[in-house]
């Protein structure tokens, strides 16, 4: 015998009502409201551009922001000017010099580290911030440019609703540990191995 459209519509209410009856049950029992420790790592694109999306919610609520990149300083971004928009809810803090084979000075990209983690922990710590984003710091803890213990213990002593972003490929298994939310980015394809360079507007 042939279902008729209205005997498929109120098995699909009925399926849709356990369903939802489910999803109340769960979510009524996530009670708990901190800050998040986010860390946004591995081979693939996306990691820093996921970090703008957060940055952009912020926004759009009003919400005050806190940004210190680690490694792109010399490059002129899209997310610079867009963050330079809004100087009343965001303080950004450009503190790299570029990639370590640009500066080819050890000493000199370990000073610039050391005085980006000085800004980040007096962000980790102003009242007004809802969120800091800390772009590209696994690169500098894989380069071991600062202490991974002393960087774990000042975003483990911030305040304790602050949400505290961390982006880079190869995030240290400590910090990943530490972390309430962490997201790798797998590389599966990307146009730079076939030679096209990047694209305004897609990388920076």
């Amino acid at each position: 015998m042939a279902t008729t459209e209205e005997a498929l519509n109120q098995a699909h209410r009925e399926k849709m009502a356990r369903i939802k009856a489910v999803k109340d049950r769960l979510y009524a029992s996530k009670t708990i409201e901190k800050g998040l420790l986010i860390v946004h790592t591995g081979t693939g694109k996306g990691k820093s551009t996921a970090a703008w999306g957060l940055a952009m919610r912020c926004l759009g609520h009003g919400l005050k922001l806190g940004v210190v990149q680690f490694v792109k300083g010399r490059r002129d971004t899209g997310e610079r000017h867009v963050l330079e928009r809004f100087p009343e809810l965001v303080t950004l803090r450009v503190m790299g010099e570029g990639f370590t084979w640009e500066t080819q000075d050890r000493a000199r990209d370990i000073a610039a580290a050391r005085a980006a983690w000085e800004a980040a922990k007096e962000m980790l710590h102003d009242p007004e911030l809802h969120m800091v984003i800390l772009d590209e710091l696994n690169i500098v803890l894989r380069k071991d440019y600062l202490p991974l213990d002393e960087v774990i213990a000042g975003l483990q002593a911030r305040r304790p609703d602050l949400h505290v972003v961390v982006t880079g490929r190869n995030a240290k298994p400590e910090l990943i540990e530490a972390a309430d939310l962490v997201t790798e980015m797998t590389l599966v394809k990307h146009p730079f191995r076939a030679g096209v360079k990047a694209q305004l507007g897609v990388e920076y």
